[in-house]
């Protein structure tokens, strides 16, 4: 059997609206988590207590994917003015 190899190079990551896209599954996964609250009894008595605290982490983590994205952006942003600068410099 021999080892998988690609066969053309691969293309470049996309880079969309990371910000937005990281806020809007956060916004998705607290309205989830309000939703299921007037519920709560019924998923304690039925076992699926779960998805009650699933959406709840998934939100919390959304919080910490955004504030990531948000200084990778940032990063980004300072490493392309400091390259623009030494090629205006040169």
């Amino acid at each position: 059997m021999t080892k998988w190899t690609p066969r053309h190079e691969a293309p470049e990551p996309y880079e969309g609206n990371v910000v937005a896209t990281i806020t809007g599954g956060t916004i998705a996964w607290f309205i989830l988590f309000l939703a299921q609250l007037p519920f709560y009894g019924w998923f304690h008595d039925n076992g699926h207590l779960w998805w009650v605290w699933t959406c709840l982490a998934g939100a919390a983590l959304g919080l910490l994917g955004v504030w990531y994205v948000r200084k990778r952006d940032a990063a980004i942003r300072r490493h392309s003015a400091k390259a623009a600068e030494s090629r205006e410099d040169a």
